[in-house]
Order: structure tokens, then sequence, then C-alpha cells
């Protein structure tokens, strides 16, 4: 198939095209995300009212929380930014399904005895507990089945406390399904009915790692992000993937062949907030990444986060760019042409770009957005109406 180049002048925001992704969502841009973590959170319930095509690649390889319980006891890819993104896209209407959006969503006590833990559990998975009773046959037996399975195959000192529910559905629809996030991934869309697509990067367990230009090289996501462990004290100059979670094993990983697809045919390709080596730019290694991006013509938008985040350690937002196109081209692709992001969108009384950066990312025929992101509401962070309204005006 031939593709040609279609430039247009945008508005942003450009209430004529908002309106009409809002009237048919059904319709609505085909967005994808490169992202985990929760900082897409509100961004993505607020996308779901505009674009039912939306498209998210989603890290596997936290390895703290009870991600961590989980990779440990079953050596699986993490899950948890999965479920969080599944339910910001699930339909909150009357049209969804509130009790399992309500039994994906719930966590069992922190503070409630072993014995509680796994009462209460059976009971779910029996069918006699009040979360499991308020949902409809025949999925009602659809999710006891995935329950019963986690409890049959569970280690007898498994850790039940502040265990999400949606997690252990996962974990028992990979292991039921020949480790297989896919098949359970699409289950579980449509039992809360996701009006998007969402998809882990790679199904492999493998654990980020993060190279410090002191010499330091730091095994796992849950030490990089300064919240399980302390913060960073020297400047991340490299990250790459390990198959072993304590001792580095360096290992790649290829990117699926509908995941290339999904790339290929996106309306908007976004790099977003989040957090910037552990959300964001893990989400560029496998192979196959860079390629897929560079053959779509459509634009590819960088929008920075706002606030601290832990891993950006004295990097200033001129170096994290630099930092993002590395990764891009991380594959050495050599066309014509190659342009691998068009657009930072930013608003500028939060977010400064000095001149020199600005003068650089013009050569690269990178442009420099500015508009007003942020409210007195959402301050210090984005608007997520304001946000969406932006990207949805680039499609």
């Amino acid at each position: 198939m031939n593709k040609i180049l279609i430039q247009r002048q945008a508005a942003l925001p450009d209430p004529m095209r908002i309106s009409r992704y809002y009237k048919s969502p059904e319709l609505g841009p085909r967005i994808l995300f490169f992202s985990g973590g929760s900082a897409l959170k509100q961004t993505s319930r607020m996308l779901k009212h505009y674009t039912h095509n939306s498209v998210h690649l989603v890290t596997a390889f936290d390895s703290g929380g009870s991600s961590a319980k989980l990779r440990t006891a079953f050596d699986m890819p993490a899950i948890g930014d999965l479920r969080n993104r599944l339910l910001a896209l699930a339909d909150e209407t009357v049209k969804g399904s509130p009790a399992i959006y309500a039994l994906f969503n719930y966590r069992l006590p922190e503070c409630s005895t072993d014995a509680e833990l796994t009462t209460q559990l059976s009971s779910i998975a029996e069918g006699t507990d009040p979360l499991i009773v308020a949902i409809q046959q025949p999925m009602r037996d659809l999710v006891r089945n995935l329950l019963t399975f986690f409890i049959n195959v569970m280690p007898e000192n498994f850790n039940l406390r502040g265990a999400s529910i949606g997690n252990l559905l996962i974990s028992g629809g990979y292991l039921t399904h020949n480790r297989q996030l896919e098949p359970v991934i699409y289950l579980l869309s449509k039992l809360i009915n996701t009006l998007g697509k969402v998809h882990a990067i790679t199904e492999e367990s493998l654990h980020l790692t993060a190279h410090l230009e002191d010499g330091q090289r730091i095994v796992g996501q849950h030490r990089i992000t300064g919240k399980e462990a302390p913060p960073l004290e020297s400047r991340i100059k490299d990250i790459s993937l390990s198959s072993d979670p304590d001792y580095y094993q360096k290992t790649q990983c290829q990117l699926s062949t509908s995941l290339r697809s999904l790339i290929k045919e996106a309306d908007l390709i976004c790099y977003p907030p989040g957090s910037f080596y552990s959300s964001i730019l893990t989400n560029l290694l496998p192979v196959g990444v860079s390629e897929s991006i560079q053959e779509n013509i459509c634009p590819k938008v960088y929008i920075p986060s706002l606030g601290k985040d832990p891993e950006l350690y004295r990097t200033t937002i001129s170096q994290a760019i630099q930092q993002l196109l590395k990764y891009l081209k991380a594959e050495d692709i050599k066309k014509e042409n190659d342009q691998f992001l068009n657009v930072i969108l930013l608003d500028s009384r939060f977010t400064d770009i000095d001149t020199q950066t600005q003068q650089h990312l013009a050569s690269y025929n990178i442009q420099i957005i500015d508009t007003p992101l942020v409210t007195p509401k959402s301050a210090p962070y984005y608007c997520p109406e304001k946000l969406v309204h932006a990207l949805l005006s680039l499609t």
C-alpha cells in the first residue's frame, strides 16, 4: 500500500474536530500511547469519551508492589499497569459492567489475618461473596473459574494482603492460557467493556536495568523509581533489559507482529507524561519499535512530565529530549525523513526549553507547540480535558 504525506494546519484546540469525535467516539482516532504507570489514568478516562480506538502499549517490567509478589511466585511479566489502564478505559456508563468493574478494582484488606484473607478469596471464587453475587451469569462463572485456578496454583506462603483481585484474575488467566497474556487481556477487556485497546509491550518476564553515570548498574524497576528505594544520586546514562531480577543478564525482546501493525496504523503516536525511563523509554526497548514508528507518517508527539521525576536526577528537559531521540533511533535506522518526533506539546508557564535547544529541535524539524494545558484546578499537573483536546486536534 502506498502512503502519502498530507499536511494541514491545526488549530489547538479544534472545536469542530473535538465535537465530531465526542458525538461519534466509536469512529474516533487511533491515538497510540507508549506508557505505563498511573500518570495517564485520568487522561485515559477523559479520552474514552472522544474515541474508543486508542491504543495503549504498557510496560511489563514493574518489579515492586503487588506485581512483585506475582512475579516472584510465577516468573511472569508485571500486570499491575495493564490492570490500571484497562480500568481507566472501562465503560463507566449504564451500558458497562459496574459489578465486574468493582470486583476488578477491589483489593483484599491489609489488616486481615492470613486465614481471613484466604476465606474471603475462597468465598469470591465459590460465588458466595457479595462482590461476585452482583455479577450476572455467564460472566460470574468466567470470573470464578479464573480465580479458582489461581487459588489452586497459589503458593502456600503467598501474601494476599492488599492483593488486587484484578491482578489475581489476570494471573489466573495467564497461567490458564499457557502463560499468554493476550487471551486473558482480551477476555477481561470484553468483561468490563474497555473502550480502547491495551497490550503489554512484551509477554516475556524481563527486568529493567539502569546504567548510571557513576558506574553503578541497578537491576529492577522498583530500585529506580525512587518510590520503594532511596532516590538515585547519579544520572541515568542508559537503560536495558535483564533476564534475571537481581543479577544483570543482558537480553533483548522482539516486538510482536500484531503490535508492529498497531504502531504502523496509528493516527497519532504519543510519548506521554509519566516516569521518564520506567514508564516511557522502557517501552521503546523491544526490537522493532523504532522501525515501526519510522514507517508511520502520522504525527509523533512528546509531552514532558510536570513536577519532579526522581528518574530524571540532574537531567534537564533538553537532556531528556535528547535521550528520547536516542532511544527512538536505537535501531540505527537510516532512511530519508526518518522523523520519530514531530511535535513537543507543552505549557511554557510550567515547562521551559532554552533557546539553544529550541534551535536544535528546529534543525530536526521538531515543532514546539505552546498551549495552555494546566488549569488552576489541575495544577501542578496537566488538565486531562485540555490534554485530550490538544491531542485530538492534532489528528
